[in-house]
């Protein structure tokens, strides 16, 4: 997808079930998606297409914000990590790639990314990162196997709010992964050079995200 919202395939053709709004249709909440503009380059197409209902837009950029940008006891590479490990687990391919192209903007090492399914015996991985990245998993899997175990693993790392905020991460990225995953959301030309780069050695493809 360019800024103009039209697919970069050349043909003008979509993945998604609903067609992205265009940057002229996004006036009415510039102010919401240009965080995007400067964090990303570009407006997401999960945006574009939530825009629709400028209300819902803002409820969850507002969301987003508090549980992904708001300074907090999770560092930002940390909740990038715990965000593509819930999308990897969930098998949503659109949130995989923009979980792993965003997390190299904050300053997570890509061997993390690339080794995330070896994350319990891998050295490159903390204590507190492999608590995470376990919770994160089993959340992500339907049904949740997420149990107390998990969270007697982050109790060392974490304080009860460190916890929520991990919890907060899993859960906003529970409803990202149903969201584009049912719309088919097209993938970004961005994430998606990212992604062929970084995850399909590992057998990532764009399947239903790409037009």
């Amino acid at each position: 997808m360019s800024q103009s919202g039209i697919s970069q395939t050349g043909s003008g053709a979509h993945a998604s079930h609903l067609v992205p709004l265009t940057d002229d249709q996004l006036r009415d909440v510039e102010d919401v998606v240009s965080l995007s503009r400067q964090f990303s380059g570009y407006v997401p197409t999960s945006l574009r297409i939530m825009a629709r209902k400028p209300e819902l837009l803002r409820a969850f950029s507002a969301l987003l914000a508090v549980v992904m940008r708001q300074p907090g006891e999770v560092p930002p590479p940390l909740k990038w990590l715990v965000a593509h490990a819930v999308s990897a687990t969930a098998g949503c391919r659109y949130c995989q790639a923009h979980t792993a192209a965003n997390s190299a903007k904050v300053g997570l090492p890509v061997e993390k990314i690339e080794a995330l399914m070896t994350y319990e015996t891998n050295s490159i991985y903390s204590p507190a990162e492999r608590a995470a990245v376990a919770l994160a998993l089993a959340a992500g899997r339907v049904p949740n196997e997420a149990s107390r175990a998990h969270f007697d693993a982050l109790r060392p790392h974490f304080t009860e709010v460190g916890i929520v905020e991990i919890v907060s991460v899993i859960s906003l990225f529970g409803w990202l992964n149903r969201w584009n995953d049912t719309f088919a959301s097209d993938l970004e030309a961005a994430p998606m050079d990212y992604a062929s780069k970084v995850l399909a050695p590992t057998g990532w493809h764009a399947g239903k995200h790409g037009a």
